[in-house]
């Protein structure tokens, strides 16, 4: 059994959904494990992740409208505001999304849906590098 672990860092320009797939199956690429199991690690509060259509843009500009209704940047609505009026809102966008995500591999690649890709759900309103760890384990 192999095991891999890898850095991936991502810069947001703010926030949006940013496909990360690519990139993950570039590194998943370098392995050369056939079977296994990816785990994507977003070491940060205020950002997620997501595995999300591909296909459609109108799929992210409405998961970006619905979080700005169901968590609006209200000053008034919030305690913690250290980095500003988006810093709480970030957190809780966090919360009711996810941090981690697991993704099968098969035949050496991603066991994504044809439509599928992971995406990087970047929560702040200014740009950010954010680190995803990839551990990977398999045969």
């Amino acid at each position: 059994m192999k095991q891999a672990t890898f850095n991936l860092i991502v810069r947001t320009r703010g926030q949006g959904l940013i496909d990360c797939t690519a990139r993950v199956n570039g590194w998943l690429n370098e392995q050369s494990v056939k079977t296994g199991l990816l785990t994507v690690f977003c070491t940060h509060t205020s950002a997620s992740l997501l595995i999300q259509e591909n296909a459609a843009p109108e799929v992210r500009s409405d998961l970006m409208a619905f979080f700005e209704r169901a968590v609006p940047e209200d000053p008034a609505l919030y305690d913690h505001n250290d980095e500003g009026p988006d810093d709480m809102p970030a957190h809780i966008r966090s919360a009711l999304t996810q941090v981690s995500i697991s993704v099968p591999v098969k035949d050496g690649r991603l066991a994504l849906g044809t439509w599928q890709a992971i995406y990087l759900f970047e929560h702040r309103r200014t740009s950010h590098e954010r680190a995803l760890v990839l551990h990977l384990l398999g045969e």
